[in-house]
């Protein structure tokens, strides 16, 4: 069967409960807005033709919402049945459609990631291709940054633990979490980091939306004596011209957008200067399709790339950027597949396997709550 004459012969939806180790924190816990958290809920897609072709798509909630993505995805799942999954533009589109009476944004959106991610894992392993290059990669390698290591529920002695182990593994550079009630605290901590680092090492904070305007005006001018390449989330996700003032006042590059459902609520970001670095989420802004349309609108106004989490899927969108981007490398998802990014002289390395170059392993199965098939085109 030649590749226009295939058609999807099935999809299957799955919601796995991925068990972290110990609970997070970041500062949204030290300040009352959330619990730590103990778990990934992942969304998985896997689109099957009736070529025997197969591709492997996955979104994520972290705390809630999992459940709703499911649902979501196993309702409209139906649409993708008998359709030809080259046409992945007009499928993304179908779908929305299909949901729209809930929106462009949030869950909704979030459930088509997996889809959209899977067909594009499809039709990369049609071509024979890593994603990167079916894409047109600038590069075979994206610097990488550990985040895992980080997190506010660990002392200070155990951060830098983590990131002698993480800079030893090959990884390029360490962000922490800020954000704590005492900012004089914050500052203790990036200070100590810095100073175990050295000069050299690059190093990023992170204050999970945490500050008010006032604070992170105050605590970003303190923290430009550390050499940071960025402060992330400062300020609420959607404080456009909170971001845009501090934006112009810092030396410190800006980062943001991590939070953010759709292309729309990042193009409110970058239309008023309000990032230096722009950190889109591939399945939270709907796979990615979406994601390649923000990636053409930062790079139009030479902005600087950094994904945020699902290293799996964005080292290969990272590598097709125009500009030298970063990748934030997690540990957390390595339960799930059989494959292991290599990571060496500070940058994440494409493979040449095709596709996303993953396979699920018995575990993730084994963790899976529910799923759901479909086979039948909706009548």
């Amino acid at each position: 069967m030649s590749a226009s004459s295939d058609r999807i012969e099935s999809v299957t939806v799955s919601s796995v409960r991925l068990p972290l180790p110990t609970g997070i924190s970041d500062a949204k816990v030290f300040t009352g807005r959330q619990r730590p958290m103990t778990e990934v809920a992942v969304l998985f897609a896997e689109v099957r033709t009736e070529a025997g072709l197969e591709g492997v798509g996955f979104g994520y909630s972290k705390r809630a919402g999992g459940p709703a993505q499911f649902a979501h995805a196993r309702e409209v799942a139906p649409e993708l049945v008998g359709e030809d999954p080259n046409d992945i533009g007009r499928l993304w589109t179908k779908l929305v459609w299909a949901g729209a009476s809930v929106g462009r944004s949030g869950a909704a959106t979030q459930a088509l990631a997996a889809f959209d991610i899977a067909l594009w894992d499809l039709k990369a392993k049609r071509a024979g291709l890593p994603l990167a290059k079916l894409l047109g990669a600038h590069r075979d390698s994206v610097r990488c940054y550990d985040t895992s290591g980080g997190f506010l529920h660990e002392g200070v002695e155990r951060i830098k633990d983590n990131a002698d182990r993480v800079l030893g593994s090959g990884v390029g550079g360490v962000k922490i979490k800020v954000g704590l009630p005492d900012s004089a605290e914050d500052l203790r901590r990036v200070a100590a980091v810095r100073e175990h680092l050295g000069d050299g090492v690059p190093l990023m904070v992170d204050a999970n939306q945490q500050w008010d305007r006032p604070t992170a005006m105050r605590v970003g001018r303190a923290l430009e004596e550390f050499d940071l390449v960025w402060i992330e989330e400062p300020l609420d996700a959607y404080d456009v011209v909170g971001h845009a003032d501090l934006a112009r006042a810092l030396t410190t590059a800006v980062a943001s957008g991590e939070m953010l459902t759709s292309v729309a609520e990042h193009y409110e970001l970058i239309r008023a200067g309000a990032v230096d670095v722009l950190q889109p989420d591939a399945p939270r802004v709907g796979g990615i399709t979406q994601f390649l349309r923000l990636a053409a609108l930062a790079d139009h106004h030479h902005l600087q790339l950094a994904p945020h989490f699902a290293m799996e899927v964005h080292v290969h969108l990272a590598a097709a950027y125009p500009r030298e981007p970063w990748v934030e490398h997690f540990d957390w998802l390595h339960p799930l597949f059989e494959e292991r990014l290599e990571i060496r002289d500070g940058r994440m390395h494409l493979s040449d396997r095709p596709g996303l170059g993953v396979t699920l392993t018995d575990r993730a199965r084994s963790w899976t709550t529910a799923t759901s098939t479909a086979t039948t085109p909706p009548s």
